[in-house]
């Protein structure tokens, strides 16, 4: 008998998450999530490029020490920050941490200047577009064959201005 992720979720307080700039040795776990999360997981050297370009904005999720989420996000040279990856260990989903984790990104991008906020999200993947609705993003174009498998993405915005905070 098979057991889902959702059966097992594990019931945390999130008070108890951090939310921290990631370190080198966090990468492993990241990697693990990531490959957990999505059918195609980006190389450890992206994770070490973003890390050495962007290490106020790739953020992770721990809890007692462990990393259970993870979100790399920049900004742009036009001043649109982008949030490339979003992820929490299956374990852990339905405790707020993909929340968490986009609020403080999202925070910090504005801090820097970003005048709206954008990512790519898989069409099928209506958890994820249920979430970035509910934070303000919407739909702004469908971009066709985005990802490698050719399922197409959605390109969603969400202008600084309308950011309501956490």
């Amino acid at each position: 008998m098979s057991t889902s992720a959702r059966e097992v979720t594990r019931r945390i307080p999130l008070a108890m998450v951090v939310i921290r700039p990631v370190k080198l040795f966090d990468i492993p776990e990241i990697m693990r999530i990531e490959r957990e999360s999505f059918s195609e997981a980006y190389p450890r050297g992206l994770f070490l490029v973003f890390l050495e370009n962007n290490p106020d904005t790739f953020l992770v999720a721990e809890y007692n020490g462990k990393v259970i989420g993870y979100v790399m996000a920049y900004l742009r040279p036009d001043l649109e920050g982008h949030i490339m990856s979003i992820a929490v260990d299956p374990a852990y989903r339905g405790n707020g941490i993909g929340s968490a984790l986009l609020t403080e990104a999202i925070e910090r991008l504005i801090q820097k200047g970003a005048r709206y906020i954008g990512l790519e999200v898989r069409v099928s993947n209506e958890r994820a577009i249920g979430l970035y609705e509910r934070f303000g993003f919407r739909k702004v174009k469908r971009v066709i064959g985005y990802y490698s498998d050719g399922e197409d993405a959605y390109y969603m915005l969400l202008p600084a201005e309308e950011w309501r905070g956490s």
